[in-house]
């Protein structure tokens, strides 16, 4: 029987089956990865090699005028990327080869796909914000609903989230906010500036395009504290979702979380990152929301319980504000992402469309 490693155990919890399907990758590609790593084979090197194998069926496809086929493989092939940089919570150089191939890759789709992909590379603090707008293909947006995640599922981590916003006429900027993707590794932007200030950047490139219609924000894990913050603090925003973050994070006692804190502040010291917390914390009583506000929990999240999230529809002044519960959700409900989904989609295009 073979042994695991602990290393090889918590990858595997990290990225379980249900987030590697969230986030795009094919089933078989999951199941592969998974049963590889559990032989001995190195987390890393299985999905990149999962991926290329992808890249390969999308390029073949595309010679042969297959381009439904092509996108969707090249979509397969960068979920694949995305997962392999997760075995690295530190900047190691390993880490930034493959998210340079993944950028590599994103381009390859939006050559591809029937949407309009377009990079963007937003002015702030010296550098550069990143992030990718994808248009819905041949309609003006009714809306823009800008998706991010949080410590470790950034950018095209959202794809599927952005494809399904584009079949209901939706744009989405999948962001890469302070901390983040190429934000972090490339730009070095950390969680030390002003969070809500450079979110507010991607709302400000939205409100200049009148073809965008609209703003929603959408924020996944802790990033839903930055959703909730700067909606508080920016008018422009017609509604905001939340999904599984804490309004007061702290270090929690878990190895990934913690080295996935230190990479986004770009700081070791556990005091430094625990002040850092406390001076983005939400706090209700002087943060409010005034647009819709929509709130998902899952009752089997390991990392946040509804008192955490609570303080986001406390702060909430309007009607139409509302928690969604899945009792057995997972962190982020990855394990009911078609219903998640398509429910927080549908809220989006009901008040976009309104706004």
């Amino acid at each position: 029987m073979t042994e695991h490693s602990p290393f090889m155990l918590a990858l595997q919890r990290a990225m379980s089956m249900t987030r590697l399907l969230d986030c795009g990758m094919d089933y078989a590609d999951a199941s592969a990865l998974h049963t590889r790593t559990s032989a001995g084979e190195q987390w890393d090197i299985v999905a990149e090699e999962l991926a290329d194998t992808q890249f390969a069926r999308a390029s073949r496809a595309a010679e042969a005028g297959h381009l439904v086929t092509a996108a969707d493989a090249q979509a397969m092939g960068i979920a694949g990327l995305l997962f392999a940089q997760m075995a690295f919570n530190e900047d190691v150089p390993r880490k930034r080869e493959l998210y340079v191939r993944l950028r590599e890759a994103a381009q390859g789709l939006a050559k591809w796909a029937d949407k309009t992909i377009e990079r963007l590379e937003l002015p702030f603090a010296n550098a550069h914000l990143i992030g990718w707008l994808v248009r819905p293909a041949g309609r003006p947006a009714r809306g823009t609903v800008i998706v991010f995640g949080g410590q470790s599922g950034w950018g095209f981590a959202y794809w599927p989230i952005a494809r399904e916003l584009a079949a209901r006429g939706i744009a989405t900027v999948l962001a890469e906010g302070p901390g983040q993707g190429e934000t972090r590794l490339e730009q070095g932007l950390f969680v030390d500036v002003d969070v809500d200030a450079a979110y507010r950047r991607f709302v400000d490139f939205v409100a200049a395009d009148p073809s965008l219609g609209s703003v929603g924000i959408w924020g996944n894990s802790i990033g839903g504290l930055w959703a909730a913050s700067t909606a508080a603090s920016d008018s422009r925003i017609a509604a905001c979702c939340v999904n599984g973050a804490l309004a007061a994070p702290t270090l929690l006692p878990f190895r990934t979380f913690q080295e996935q804190a230190a990479a986004m502040l770009g700081n070791k010291d556990a005091d430094v990152i625990n002040a850092n917390f406390a001076r983005m914390s939400f706090d209700a009583q002087r943060q409010r929301i005034h647009c819709p506000l929509l709130v998902l929990h899952g009752g089997a999240d390991p990392l946040i319980r509804m008192e955490d999230q609570q303080p986001f529809l406390d702060a909430a002044t309007s009607d139409d504000a509302r928690l969604e519960l899945w009792p057995d959700g997972e962190h982020t409900i990855y394990n009911h992402s078609a219903a998640r989904t398509a429910l927080v989609c549908d809220w989006f295009v009901e008040r976009l469309t309104a706004a």
